[in-house]
């Protein structure tokens, strides 16, 4: 082997573990935003690590990524869970998601071409075409459905700040989307991409006002459905 070889062999790095590691920790993490885990859920490592078919380490590294980025948090007995909600933490998330996603609507905007606009009101036909052929009780679908919408709204507005600042939002959100699904298919109401379809009438109209108060409304629902049951409880308490 020449010295020249010899210096690119050297340079190589090992990949294995990091790739294992990444890969944990996105599965974990597209299941969360999907609402995949209810709120309180308890995450051990071990029962992990068997169903992602690996070894504990990336588990343990990956879960340790999200109590950072407040998607999960660490108990006092060393045990992870997914955070409980409570109407202070409603609040919040919604505050933030609202202004921020607003935000990032209105910088979109006038970037979004007419080929923009046919592809998010195919993503809405799909999206209704899945509640139609299933009905019910398909929330991780929808949610995919869910976040192409809003992400292909929210890149087309060029910022490399804000986006990573929107995936913690929703991550933290998923649990609350979860239930809101949940209390949706019990009580019925509006079909899931009404306030999608005003937004994209908005954006067609050249209005930001209207496109950032469907986004609003379109994220109040979730937060407001979660929200009435808390209240509902508190009052039979």
């Amino acid at each position: 082997m020449t010295e020249t070889q010899m210096n690119s062999v050297e340079a190589l790095t090992p990949v294995g573990r990091e790739t294992v590691q990444d890969r944990v920790y996105g599965q974990l993490r597209q299941t969360l935003i999907n609402g995949g885990f209810a709120a309180g859920d308890p995450l051990r490592i071990v029962d992990l690590a068997e169903r992602l078919q690996t070894s504990t380490m990336p588990v343990r590294e990956a879960l340790g990524r999200l109590v950072s980025e407040q998607a999960l948090e660490a108990m006092p007995n060393r045990t992870v869970r997914v955070p409980l909600i409570t109407r202070q933490r409603l609040d919040d998330l919604e505050r933030a998601r609202v202004l921020i996603e607003g935000r990032l609507v209105q910088l979109a905007l006038p970037n979004l071409s007419a080929e923009d606009i046919a592809i998010l009101k195919q993503i809405n036909h799909d999206c209704d075409h899945a509640f139609e052929e299933h009905g019910q009780d398909i929330g991780p679908v929808t949610s995919q459905f869910n976040q192409r919408f809003h992400f292909h709204i929210y890149r087309a507005a060029g910022s490399h700040v804000l986006i990573p600042i929107v995936e913690s939002l929703w991550l933290q959100s998923g649990p609350v989307v979860r239930a809101a699904a949940q209390i949706h298919d019990e009580q019925g109401g509006l079909a899931a991409t009404d306030h999608h379809w005003a937004m994209i009438e908005a954006i067609e109209n050249g209005d930001a006002e209207t496109a950032m108060q469907a986004l609003a409304n379109d994220i109040g629902r979730s937060f407001d459905l979660v929200r009435a049951r808390l209240d509902a409880g508190d009052q039979a308490a």
